[in-house]
Order: C-alpha cells, then structure tokens, then sequence
C-alpha cells in the first residue's frame, strides 16, 4: 500500500471516527465535572462541618488517585459488586469525578478571593446567603477562575486518551490499531500527536479570548 492510499483510505477515516469519540468523551464531561466542581466548592466554602469535611475528602480522593487507575476500578472493578459499566460510560464517570475534583479547587480559591465584605452588603440588601453567593460571588469567582478552568480543560483533551485503556477507541486508540496493524508507528503516532497539538492550540485560542472578554477590569 503506497503512502497516499494509506493516509486517505485508512489514517483519515479512523481518525475521524477517534476523533468523534474523543470530543464525545470531552463534550459529556466538562459541563458535568464544571457543575459538580462548582457543588463541591461551594460546599466547602459555605457548607457546615460535615458537608466542609465530605466536600474535602471528594476532592482529596479524586485529585490523589491517579486516573488510570480509577479507570480499572470503574470498569474491572465494579462488575464484581454487581455494577457492570460500558468503557464509554466507565471512561466519562472516571473523567468527571477527576475533572470535578480539580475544578473545586480553582474555583474554591477564586470564591475566597472575593472579599467578605461583599457577602456581607448583599445580606444587609435583604439577599439570603444563597441569593449572595449565587448572584454576587460566584458570578465573580467563575470569572477569576477561568484560567484554571481551562487549563483543566485542555488536560481532559489530553487523558482522554488514557479511555483506550478501557477498550474506547477514540484518537490515541485508533492510532494503537493502525499502527499496530500495518506496522507504521512513526507516521501514525506522529500524525495524532499533530492532531492532539490542533485540538489544544484551538482550545488554548478560545480560552484566552475568553479570559479576555470576562476579565474583571483593574
């Protein structure tokens, strides 16, 4: 097989198909892992003691067990309790609980960066605690943590190649296969790796725009 047949009849169809897994894997999980972060965080923050340490443990857990291996859990783990997960849905629950967990923290520090008093002139308008941290300092907080957000963002891009290792063939599976199957591991890996550095270059564009058009002035 020459080189232009191998690219156009077997590397771009099953890259696409990778790809369309990948940003299906992507698309489910950061709105997911965005809200429940925000949950998480504003547990801790605003929560009582209980909900502040269960908030904290979440966080802990998930941010200090290595994704992989979370992944195993899920999918090998869980059908001897009786749970048998699909790799894609295994893939996206692992993805979330880590991608939650790093979000609380971003957005944890940027709520404390809202000065008290803030809080306090909202409760004095008459708001309730939960009308104030939800119209005046989440509003702000999400803004100032947008970089961590989407930095968060763009590693999800990254390990979401780590679903291969529970059987869903998205970019870096695809590439396994064909490499594997005709032998041709430097075009192949390099070529998705060019894939990868496209889809975190645009990401990287459009967070920094972001950034730009919600930066809070001064």
């Amino acid at each position: 097989m020459d080189q232009t047949t191998f690219i156009f009849d077997v590397m771009i169809p099953a890259f696409g198909n990778g790809l369309l897994m990948t940003l299906a894997l992507v698309a489910v999980t950061a709105p997911i892992g965005l809200l429940i972060g925000i949950g998480v965080a504003c547990g801790r923050v605003y929560g009582g003691k209980g909900l502040t340490w269960l908030m904290q443990l979440y966080a802990v857990f998930f941010r200090g067990c290595p994704l992989l291996l979370l992944l195993f859990i899920l999918y090998f783990g869980l059908p001897s309790f009786g749970i048998v997960l699909t790799p894609f849905v295994a893939s996206v629950l692992g993805f979330i609980l880590c991608n939650s967990s790093y979000n609380s923290e971003y957005i944890r520090g940027s709520i404390l960066s809202v000065k008290e008093g803030q809080l306090i002139a909202a409760k004095a308008l008459g708001m309730t605690k939960n009308q104030a941290v939800l119209n005046i300092v989440l509003p702000q907080a999400l803004r100032r943590s947008i970089p961590g957000i989407s930095n968060e963002f763009i590693y999800l891009i990254k390990y979401s190649s780590l679903a291969y290792m529970i059987t869903v063939i998205e970019l870096t599976g695809a590439s396994k296969l064909i490499a594997t199957k005709y032998f041709a591991y430097n075009e192949t890996f390099f070529a998705v790796a060019l894939v990868y550095l496209a889809l975190v270059t645009i990401t990287t564009f459009g967070a920094n725009a972001l950034e730009k058009k919600y930066a809070i002035p001064g």
